[in-house]
């Protein structure tokens, strides 16, 4: 079983974005769709209530079906051991075109109880880009918010005191900021990130009155509005929590292979980046590769080499063994999180 070059997979979403993407792995923005903000990088997820979001492999055959037929040769015995046939990760290209509205996506016990899915949703960003100096994102309640606040805010959509509570965060290529499950969060307009996220499609969202989302005033994931809110983690975010899940140039042009996200995340997913301009071999494990920067190959013990270059996205299977990469290239390497 081979590494796989994957081709782009950008379910259609209520916001715009995508030009960057487009030139990531083009090299053309002109090629973009208005509302291609996404890429599911071998993704065996589907968007809520959807079909769409699933990954084909050249053959035709989708991913997750793959994967379900031959768990231990895509995922390794010990992953599969403990998450069957799931590779417990999803890795997105994502480009925000616009502000992406406030929203938070549950935890683990909230979508265990409320909707039968071991998975929440924490997240991570590694910021790969941005269209101008005044990028920021917001994470987190500057203070404690009450929940009267909350309701009062979201009932009347006041999408001022919402943005206005949160942290802004100014970020600029390199940086990498972990969302825990819970928090409340939005990417600005001119941000692109790879997205390493648990496999799941669930957001409950705090704005809709400007994004074509106005059905989620009394529902949200099958659930009342008002439960699903409760998913909201209201606590005000010290410094200290700001700066335990925000890294200023995390992804550099340096040397050698590193983890690029804080321990915290490690039962989450993992990124690590590599950097070389004279090989490196890394060990048998599923994982997906965006490749940031240069051109080279990747070899082993699967046959002949597997060309890359800046924007491609592999899948590697843990039955690709020992894979080598030669070239000068910059690479970041998604993975989920370690068992055993």
């Amino acid at each position: 079983m081979k590494p796989v070059t994957l081709p782009p997979n950008q379910p259609r979403q209520f916001y715009r974005g995508g030009r960057a993407i487009a030139e990531f792995r083009t090299g053309n923005a002109g090629r973009a769709e208005e509302f291609g903000p996404e890429d599911w990088v071998a993704s065996a997820t589907t968007l809520f209530g959807q079909d769409a979001g699933l990954s084909t492999l050249p053959d035709g055959t989708a991913l997750r079906d793959a994967i379900a037929a031959d768990p231990v040769s895509y995922l390794g015995s010990a992953h599969a051991a403990v998450y069957d046939t799931s590779p417990a990760l999803l890795v997105k290209l994502l480009d925000a075109g616009e502000r992406l509205p406030v929203h938070v996506h549950p935890n683990r016990e909230f979508a265990q109880t409320h909707l039968n899915c071991r998975f929440g949703k924490t997240e991570a960003w590694l910021i790969i880009g941005t269209s101008d100096s005044d990028a920021a994102v917001y994470v987190g309640f500057k203070a404690d918010v009450d929940q009267a606040a909350v309701d009062a805010w979201v009932k009347s959509q006041r999408s001022d005191m919402l943005l206005e509570t949160l942290n802004r965060i100014p970020v600029r290529r390199g940086d990498t900021v972990l969302i825990p499950a819970g928090t409340p969060h939005a990417i600005g307009a001119g941000v692109f990130i790879i997205e390493l996220q648990e496999p799941t499609d669930f957001s409950v969202m705090l704005e809709w009155e400007n994004f074509g989302l106005a059905s989620r005033a009394e529902e949200q994931l099958g659930l009342p509005s008002a439960l699903a809110l409760s998913c909201l983690d209201r606590s005000g975010w010290s410094n200290g929590r700001l700066a335990s899940c925000v890294s200023r140039g995390a992804l550099s042009g340096v040397k050698g292979a590193r983890s690029v996200l804080p321990h915290q995340a490690d039962p989450f997913f993992r990124a690590v980046q590599v950097v070389t301009d004279d090989g490196v071999t890394l060990e048998p494990q599923y994982g997906v590769l965006v490749v940031l920067d240069g051109a080279g190959e990747l070899t082993g013990e699967f046959g002949d080499p597997v060309a890359i270059h800046r924007g491609d996205t592999v899948l590697v299977p843990h039955a690709a063994g020992e894979v080598a990469i030669r070239g000068d290239v910059n690479v970041v390497r998604c993975l989920p999180p370690a068992v055993g």
